[in-house]
Parts: C-alpha cells; structure tokens; sequence
C-alpha cells in the first residue's frame, strides 16, 4: 500500500506523537482493550436480562428485538465511516468522544422508564461504539509497530472481545438475579469514566489529516443510509420473510445505495473510503473470513444459550456459568499461545488450524441430544472452543497487515464493519432456519423440547457449513506468512525469479 493515495500526493501524513514509553504503550492497549470489552459486553448482556426488561417496561416480543436491534443498526452503520473520521480529525478524539457517548447513553439507559427511551438509548450507545471500535485497532497498529510486539498487543485486544462475549451471559446473569436489570447498564458508567480518564494523558496525540484529505459529504451520506437500510433489512427478514416485498425491496435499495458509494469513491477526488484498502489480497480476504466466521459462531454464541435455557433449563447465571469453560480456554490459547505461534508458522496456517476447532464446536453441538449430560455432550465443545482464540487474532492481524498510517483508522472501521454485517446476517439466517425447523417439527407432533432441539441441529449444522467456506477462503485467497518456513522459501523462491 502506497504512503500517500494520490489525491493527497506529496502531502505528509500527520504526525502520530507516542506516548512517553513502553510502559504508556500497554496502559494505552489497556485502555482500548477495556473500550471494546464494554462493547463486546453490552451486547452478550444485554442477551440475559431480555426477559426481565420486557416484564418490567411491557414491551410486545416484536418490539423487544428493538433493544438489541437499535444498537446493532447504530454500530454497525457507522463503524467505516467513524473510522474515517478517525483518519481526518484524529483517531483520539474520535476514541474519546466515542468512549463519552456510550458511557452517557448507558446511563440514559439504566434509568430507561419505558420502551421507546431505552431503544433511543440503545441507538445512542451503538454510535457511541461505532465512534471508540472504528479507531481502537487503528491507534493499536501505529503504537506497536515492532511485530512481535503487535502480536502480543493483537493477541490481547482479540481477547477482551472474545472474553467479553462469554463474560457477558455470565456478568448479566448475576446482575440480574442479584439487583435489576438497570445494572447491566449502570456498570458501564464507573468503566466509561476510567477509560476516559487514562485515556486522556495515555493515548498518543494525532491532528489527523485534515477533512479536506477526504471530507465526501455524499460518500458519508450513501455509505451510512445503505449500511443501516442493509442490516435493518436483514434483522427484519426473520419476522417479514426473506422473500417478502419489503425484504426484497429494502435489500433491492440497499445495494443500489452502497453500488452508488463504491461508484462514488472510484471518482470522487477526496474519497472517504479510498478503494486502495481493498486492493491488498489479504485484506479483502481477511474480511471475508470474518463475515463468515461471524456469522456461524452467532449460532455458538447465542443459540448454545438458548439451548441451555430453554431445552436443559439452565437459569441466566447457570447459563453463563456453563459457558465460562469457553472463555477459560480462549483467553489461554489468545494469551498464552497465539501470538507464538504466528510468529514461527504465520498467521494463515494458525487461523487455519482455528477454523478447523471451530468447525468441531459446532459439528459436536449439531448432535447434542435433547437430555444431554453437560461434561460428555457439552464440555467437549466448550473446550474446542479455544479455536477462536487461534483464530480470532490471527484473522485481526491480516484485516490490518497493510493499513498504513493515513488507513489505519479506515481498515479498523472495515474490519469491525464486515464484523457486524457478519453477525447481523447469523442473527436472520441462522435464528430463521432454527425457527423455522422447531415449527415444523412440532407440527409433526414432536414435543417441545425435541422441536427446539432440532431447531438448534439445523443452525449448528449450517454454521459449521460457514465455517467450511471460511476455510476454503482462507486457504485459497490468504497468502502463506512469509514468516512461516514453507513460506520463506516460497518467498525466496519468488524474489529470485523477479531479480532473475
């Protein structure tokens, strides 16, 4: 990737000040860690205290899906374009500001007295997500530079959000037994206001490039009205149909917005999203994988609890509690292991081997009968679990192996954007295909609990398919790390035949 695009040819990027040392270094990391563990959390426990909103604000089952809805649509939207901002004003201000809203909107949130006020609060808290994830890699990649260094630091970040998932059934479980729901969103306001205030002398200050680098008011508009109409349209298909006019319509729309964004930033002289970014192979792929992998481990995330509730009768803590093993084993192999191993075999073959676990994880759980006996049918799966943890940085490492420093900020607002279009397309595919099947098994006479354990069957089994093409995308358009023996000798090998 060039230092310059050529719109801004001759101009020098910002400076990016770094903070005093290596010890400001981690606070720093510490800080955005702790940012997107409270996003990540959110979401997962939010999951948990559904019931009990809905009991306490009187919400119909339509509009309880508004709660997790409103964020996702908000999040998800403005994640390419807060991480532009990022580039152009400073990838500081845009964490910090980002970081304010939320901790704001969580307490509008808690003291939600109704339903419309905590769906407004719900929405705000996903822009102010949006505005703290876009840049948060951004800021990681230009702190560590040295690779050992950065994989450590990746390693880390991949963590709190792999963690946060799990943590969160956990965390909400207890709050909500324990106090009120209210507290789910209370506890973010002691955090926010932590992380704001480390974050202001820790985090290294940038002026950004300026707006007129790539201030596309019309590119802003088309990218943001297509994104939010894209995943609005696909959380509503489960309830409206997929092939229903609206859904069809709306998806019809959406593509014709984001056709005309791409048009856009192919012309346009200061593009918001210049297309260089995804140029880079192993970015595009990187991204691809992501969505895929994404969106078949919704049915691991949320289905396995469902499952756990629903058909086991597990209890919100229980439940959380059931799925800790999964956390254990991620945060050992993202903390413990990964960073080493990319580092001696390259971060296409260790995400490989992940994928391969992942595949197992919901291979296993596409059999798991209806009176199932947690350490024999269940454990196993917690465990491989752990295939995330190889995963999930490797795959973080690739989305930003070729942002420079104008790009980092725009590939950290992509890599988290193809994120949340993964996990809405999981969300309507998978819950669709699951409810869809338990209907029709108990209309065939099947009792409750087998109609929804077949339901879950289908999911798990279909999940495991993403997981499949993910593979299969990752092995042919990923490149071998050149760090890897096979791929130092590849890359020798290539390098004499160019000089030859």
């Amino acid at each position: 990737m060039p230092a310059t695009s050529p719109s801004h040819a001759g101009r020098r990027p910002s400076p990016q000040a770094s903070p005093q040392g290596p010890r400001s270094r981690w606070i720093a990391l510490g800080v955005i860690a702790t940012a997107t563990l409270m996003t990540i959390l959110d979401g997962s426990i939010v999951t948990v205290a559904m019931p009990a909103i809905q009991t306490d604000l009187g919400f119909s089952p339509a509009g309880l899906s508004w709660v997790v809805n409103s964020y996702l649509i908000a999040f998800g939207s403005l994640l390419l374009l807060a991480g532009r901002l990022g580039d152009l004003v400073g990838r500081k201000r845009v964490f910090l500001a980002g970081t304010a809203v939320f901790t704001a909107a969580s307490v509008l949130a808690g003291v939600a007295a109704d339903p419309a006020t905590l769906i407004v609060a719900r929405f705000l808290q996903g822009a102010g997500s949006a505005m703290a994830a876009a840049v948060g890699l951004g800021i990681l990649v230009t702190l560590f530079t040295e690779p050992a260094e950065r994989a450590k630091a990746i390693a880390v970040f991949s963590f709190t959000g792999a963690a946060g998932a799990s943590a969160g059934a956990v965390l909400g479980g207890l709050l909500t037994d324990a106090l009120t729901w209210h507290w789910i969103f209370f506890v973010n306001l002691p955090v926010g206001l932590v992380a704001l205030a480390v974050a202001v002398p820790v985090l290294p200050r940038d002026r950004g490039l300026g707006l007129a680098a790539g201030a596309d008011v019309l590119g802003a508009l088309l990218v943001t009205s297509g994104l939010m109409l894209a995943i609005y349209t696909v959380v509503q298909a489960e309830a409206r149909g997929w092939a229903s006019a609206s859904t069809i319509g709306l998806g019809v729309l959406a593509i014709a917005l984001l056709a005309g964004f791409f048009a856009r930033q192919a012309t346009a002289r200061t593009p918001l999203m210049p297309l260089r970014v995804l140029r880079s192979r192993t970015v595009a792929g990187a991204n691809i994988v992501q969505m895929l992998m994404v969106a078949a481990l919704f049915s691991f995330q949320i289905l396995t609890a469902l499952y756990l509730q629903k058909v086991l009768g597990y209890g919100a803590a229980g439940t959380g509690l059931a799925m800790l093993p999964a956390s254990i084993a991620i945060g050992v192999v993202s903390l413990g292991v990964s960073s080493r191993l990319y580092a001696r075999f390259g971060e296409r073959d260790v995400l490989l081997v992940g994928l391969a676990l992942l595949i197992g994880v919901l291979a296993l759980l596409a059999r798991v009968p209806v009176h199932a006996n947690y350490v024999t049918d269940l454990l196993p799966a917690m465990l491989l679990a752990a295939g995330f943890g190889l995963a999930i940085p490797a795959l973080t490492a690739l989305g930003m192996s070729d942002a420079g420093e104008e790009d980092a900020g725009l590939a950290s607002g992509l890599f988290n954007t193809t994120q949340q279009i993964g996990m809405a397309l999981g969300v309507a595919l998978l819950a669709t295909l699951a409810a869809s099947r338990t209907e029709g098994l108990a209309v065939r006479g099947e009792d409750r609990a087998a109609a929804l354990t077949g339901g879950y069957h289908l999911a798990f089994t279909v999940g495991a398919g993403l997981l499949t093409a993910a593979f299969i995308v990752a092995l042919l358009v990923l490149r071998r790390d050149v760090r890897s023996p096979r791929g130092s000798a590849r890359a020798s090998a290539q390098e004499a035949a160019e000089q030859g």
